[in-house]
């Protein structure tokens, strides 16, 4: 008998695997409390406050409101912005049209290649394509950019808030009695602007000119770039015409009379305060007439110094001119344009008034 004998099992056995030690566990972070939500100051509660300061102190405001001197400061306040709005916002809606709309292509094209010769073409552009101060110098600005002459582009940039068909009729609304005041400003306000326009031809150095790499609204569609025009110089140039038509009706009902009456008699003085009045009131061009008007002291001349000057340098402007070509030309250019429109202002009055 065979006898058989089977092969043990081969029994392998694996080495014990080392375990790995558990890692410690970062301690969770207890909740925090929520944020206490503080006194934040923002419109709606600035808003809520001062209505209810008002309606606390209705007794106080009311007898205040029905002195004398508060009424006529009402009355002259709200006659100068109800009649100065219209044209403001008008105004703004075509000088935004015209720097969206009008390529800058156009005017050089337009204008003559002899300086002295385009200056008084662009002068005159004015005229046609009206525009308030707050748009003509970046529409300035752009000119130079793409090749008109700097003096062609300072003539447009102070006739064009001047003599553009909106401001003259503000103009002769707001005089009605006067019409020759409409021509003198037309002939006063275009004046200065050619001779500005031939002192640069003469003077002026294009390393004063330091102009923005690129343009206003640079890379909006052409309706985005129009409204936002508009918002921004509605309320700029409406926050001026507020800031002009309360300084008019503070002069008109607080000043003493015998103030007025002394600077109104003395023709020097009256030009130069009017003069001065109008570079720091900074009224908009289609709303400055009326607040000129106002001002029933003072001669025709004093006030066609008021309608040339404002246009033309004023304190915003001078910080629009400064950001727009640079420091240099506003420190040079603002001075100069101060003196020549007193002195056109002078020259039209012996001529037209």
């Amino acid at each position: 008998m065979a006898i058989t004998t089977e092969p043990a099992a081969s029994t392998t056995e694996t080495p014990p695997t080392a375990e790995t030690p558990p890692q410690p566990q970062a301690p969770a972070k207890e909740p925090q409390p929520p944020a206490k939500d503080g006194w934040q100051l923002n419109s709606p509660l600035v808003l809520t406050m001062v209505l209810l300061l008002v309606v606390l102190a209705q007794g106080p405001i009311r007898t205040a409101l029905s002195a004398p001197v508060m009424q006529s400061w009402m009355t002259v306040f709200v006659a100068v912005v109800v009649q100065a709005l219209p044209f403001l916002v008008l105004g703004v809606l075509l000088s935004a049209a015209i720097a969206v709309f009008v390529p800058a292509t156009w005017f050089t094209r337009a204008l003559p290649n002899n300086p002295v010769l385009a200056v008084p073409v662009a002068g005159m552009a004015g005229a046609i394509l009206p525009g308030c101060e707050c748009a003509s110098v970046p529409v300035a600005g752009a000119l130079v950019r793409r090749g008109v002459t700097p003096a062609a582009a300072i003539a447009f940039l102070l006739s064009a808030p001047a003599i553009n068909p909106i401001v003259l009729t503000a103009t002769a609304v707001a005089f009605p009695r006067n019409p020759e005041m409409v021509l003198a400003r037309f002939a006063g306000s275009l004046l200065v602007a050619c001779l500005m326009g031939w002192l640069w031809t003469r003077l002026g150095r294009t390393d004063w000119l330091k102009l923005p790499a690129h343009e206003p609204h640079a890379g909006e569609t052409k309706g985005a770039a129009f409204w936002g025009s508009v918002r921004h110089d509605v309320m700029q140039a409406g926050g001026f015409l507020v800031l002009g038509a309360m300084s008019a009706a503070t002069l008109k009902a607080v000043a003493p009379a015998s103030w007025l009456r002394t600077a109104a008699d003395n023709p020097v003085v009256a030009v130069l305060a009017l003069s001065i009045l109008a570079v720091l009131l900074s009224i908009c061009s289609e709303a400055d007439a009326f607040v000129a008007a106002s001002l029933t002291q003072f001669s025709l001349t004093a006030k066609l110094a008021f309608l040339v000057v404002g246009p033309m340098i004023d304190l915003k402007l001078f910080a629009m001119q400064a950001g727009t070509f640079g420091r240099g030309f506003a420190l040079r250019f603002a001075p100069a344009t101060f003196v020549l429109a007193i002195a056109g202002t002078v020259v039209t009055s012996a001529v037209l008034l």
